[in-house]
């Protein structure tokens, strides 16, 4: 087999495992979200849904090091959860639990976009991570392309949460937002996947080692 052509592949089946642990690190990232959602609605009592979301991530943590999963993701997880938890605590409001996770996606949709402008697409920069090519999918006009339009479906996907969210949350609609936050790491998961696929069909059948690159 073509060196550049097994390289590839395995960077490819890297790529889907790394999307996979991200679908199933989703699911788990909205349960302490969802803790905080369903106890607010059914009480109407911030110190009651801090606790249950508190007790969430913590126990989200322990399975994730019970899984021997890196340790400092684990507690980044938590952290965040504690640092939303200080913030609704501080302000006295609901919606402000969820401050923290808006603020996050926005500068991400920023960062994004700026290193779109930039001919730097983030899933090509962490593609390359990832797949310890670094950056050498710049150096193909093909790859480039594809990665742009790839990372044009994270983007569009991160904008619409967005556009979704800061109404609710400007509003004060804690239940609303959260419910809406709940599917917000799973849509954004989604989206990593969706733009790989619109990555690979617009590489098509085109490998690096090749004269055309």
């Amino acid at each position: 087999m073509d060196p550049a052509v097994h390289r590839e592949a395995g960077g490819e089946e890297a790529i889907r495992s790394a999307v996979r642990h991200r679908l199933r690190n989703a699911v788990l990232d909205v349960v302490p979200v969802f803790g905080f959602t369903l106890s607010f609605a059914l009480t109407h009592r911030i110190a009651v849904a801090l606790a249950l979301s508190l007790a969430a991530g913590a126990a989200v943590c322990v399975y994730r090091v019970a899984r021997r999963e890196p340790v400092w993701g684990a507690l980044g997880a938590l952290g965040l959860v504690c640092v939303a938890g200080a913030v609704a605590a501080g302000t006295g409001q609901a919606a402000s639990f969820f401050l923290p996770s808006l603020m996050l996606h926005a500068v991400m949709a920023v960062v994004s976009a700026v290193m779109l402008l930039l001919g730097w697409p983030l899933m090509g920069v962490v593609v390359g991570l990832m797949t310890k090519e670094g950056t050498g999918w710049r150096r193909c006009r093909v790859r480039r392309r594809a990665f742009t339009k790839g990372n044009l479906v994270v983007f569009a996907g991160n904008l619409v949460m967005l556009s979704i969210q800061l109404p609710l949350f400007l509003s004060g609609q804690a239940v609303a937002l959260g419910s809406v936050d709940v599917l917000g790491p799973i849509v954004i998961a989604l989206g990593a996947l969706l733009g790989w696929r619109v990555y690979q069909r617009v590489l098509g059948g085109h490998y690096c080692g090749r004269p055309d690159a």
